[in-house]
């Protein structure tokens, strides 16, 4: 049988029902940093969300219902774009956020904290880990991404820049809309917060770096990492810019922690060796061995 385009098999619904049990996670634990920590002080989050939380403020319809109306027309533009999958699980991640923020309120009544410098910070990193939870499980709950993607098709700005003026709209809103300009620099620090706070959550504590070193003794470099770090590389083949002599790049990807080892390493061989480390968001597949070697 094919759904989404996709035969489905066992491993496929085990995944399936993974994915979906870890967004209803995601999307209480949003919940919680929304209706106890960030409502109460009238601070606002970027995007959809933010948007829906002070048209519920003004008009007093529902948080969940009106979260539900607005992310919908950017579902169905997610269609044709993203892909089924995606718009199955952006949906059940979007109905269980509603569905939480009417059921949160109730289980932890009298539980909100009144206090907007600690509701700021604590509500900024409980809503990212709610928020990248969701996103590492191939959901989303906000639509504004996928606006971006679209006007950056037809200006000449970046889907960050347009997502960032999308963002100061709405924090410049909330001041408005509360009769409060705290609420906006608030806002604005919860935004960060939770920005960074996704990050770890989609990159993990284990935060991947990818790093390559252009060396004369490219061999003698690759040998020593695989032998004394037990770890595997890749040789990528290049050319000199100036003296249009043929390299040798050294690639391998490795953990936060252990960056100055390599350097270390890689220095005391070549002290002239360039070295540039990159930041990886998600490593997949199965690290070779050096006794592969």
């Amino acid at each position: 049988m094919i759904i989404f385009g996709k035969k489905i098999t066992a491993e496929n619904i085990k995944t399936l029902i993974r994915r979906m049990i870890f967004l209803s996670i995601g999307a209480f634990i949003a919940a919680f940093a929304l209706e106890c920590l960030l409502i109460p002080n009238k601070i606002v989050d970027g995007g959809v969300i933010g948007i829906s939380m002070m048209t519920s403020f003004k008009t007093g319809l529902p948080l969940g219902y009106v979260i539900i109306a607005l992310n919908f027309p950017f579902i169905l533009m997610a269609l044709k774009r993203l892909g089924k999958m995606f718009v199955f699980l952006t949906f059940f991640a979007t109905i269980m956020l509603a569905v939480a923020t009417e059921i949160v309120p109730v289980s932890l009544h009298h539980k909100e904290l009144h206090n907007p410098f600690l509701a700021c910070i604590f509500g900024g990193i409980a809503l990212g880990i709610g928020v990248g939870t969701i996103l590492r499980n191939h959901g989303s709950t906000d639509g504004t991404e996928m606006v971006a993607v679209s006007f950056a098709r037809k200006t000449p700005f970046s889907v960050g820049e347009i997502i960032m003026f999308f963002n100061l709209f709405i924090f410049g809103a909330a001041g408005f809309v509360y009769r409060n300009p705290e609420s906006a620099l608030y806002s604005i620090v919860t935004y960060y917060i939770t920005f960074k706070v996704i990050d770890m959550v989609l990159e993990g504590l284990n935060e991947s770096k990818s790093i390559f070193i252009i060396s004369d003794e490219w061999e003698k470099v690759g040998t020593e990492i695989m032998t004394m770090m037990d770890t595997s590389v890749t040789y990528i083949d290049a050319e000199g810019g100036y003296s249009g002599r043929k390299k040798r790049i050294v690639y391998c990807v490795i953990s936060r922690l252990e960056i100055a080892k390599i350097k270390s390493l890689t220095k005391e061989i070549d002290p002239k060796a360039f070295i540039a480390i990159e930041n990886v968001h998600e490593v997949e597949g199965v690290r070779v061995k050096k006794k592969h070697f």
